[in-house]
């Protein structure tokens, strides 16, 4: 199987302009596509007629309507992951949209205000999210999909000051645990493109913004399982 992957869209008709010669090439070079973040976008990747797993990212959030979006991209054959898993052609996806809260020695514990307590607790609900969805697929190969980075690798580039609020290493512990294959997700427009996990699965940022940075001619990263 091959895949194509990117993320953060933000899109707009006039967004999309920029990457819509790459796009019209996906359909022959990949199997399965991955994009993140929508509202106007559908009608437009519905063409490409390939299938398409997304999880939802923090701007579809933002607005309130996360139920309403995700229930439109389901509505067009989208495979929406929240804490869900999904199996093709001996495959297997596991996706949420994860959460914040730092990476390593340090990731906020549940330890204080009770206002810090319910952060931590919201990190990890996705985490368990994560874990139950790689549970459900009995698939030998299984991929990640979130929207918050895993591992501290895939934001560098970022400022520093903001590593704590581009993912959360809990993620990555039960990547390892249920041995992953690899990980995808996005959020870090200016981080590093690949990184891996402590039990070594590979991980790829393909935010959009990172992938035009650095192959302007490829707005999406090729996976050939």
């Amino acid at each position: 199987m091959r895949i194509a992957a990117l993320g953060d869209l933000h899109f707009s008709p006039q967004s999309y302009d920029r990457i819509r010669e790459a796009m019209n090439r996906l359909r022959d070079e990949a199997d399965l596509g991955k994009p993140e973040e929508m509202e106007s976008m559908l009608a437009t990747f519905m063409r490409l007629r390939v299938p398409i797993v997304a999880v939802l990212g923090n701007h579809d959030f933002e607005c309130g309507r996360h139920e309403e979006l995700a229930k439109m991209m389901a509505a067009e054959g989208v495979k929406v992951l929240d804490g869900s898993g999904y199996e093709r052609d001996g495959v297997g996806f596991a996706g949420t949209k994860g959460f914040i809260g730092g990476f390593g020695r340090g990731v906020l514990t549940a330890f204080g205000e009770p206002e810090v307590k319910a952060f931590v607790q919201s990190a990890i609900n996705e985490t368990l999210k994560l874990e139950r969805a790689l549970s459900m697929l009995r698939t030998e190969k299984r991929i990640v999909v979130t929207h918050y980075s895993p591992v501290v690798d895939t934001v560098r580039g970022e400022p520093e000051q903001i590593f704590p609020y581009l993912g959360s290493s809990r993620l990555a512990e039960v990547i390892d645990r249920h041995q992953a294959v690899l990980a995808i997700h996005g959020h870090a427009h200016h981080g590093a493109l690949e990184g891996k996990t402590t039990g070594g699965v590979p991980v790829y940022n393909v935010a959009l913004p990172l992938l035009m940075a650095r192959t302007p001619a490829a707005p999406y990263r090729l996976f050939d399982l």
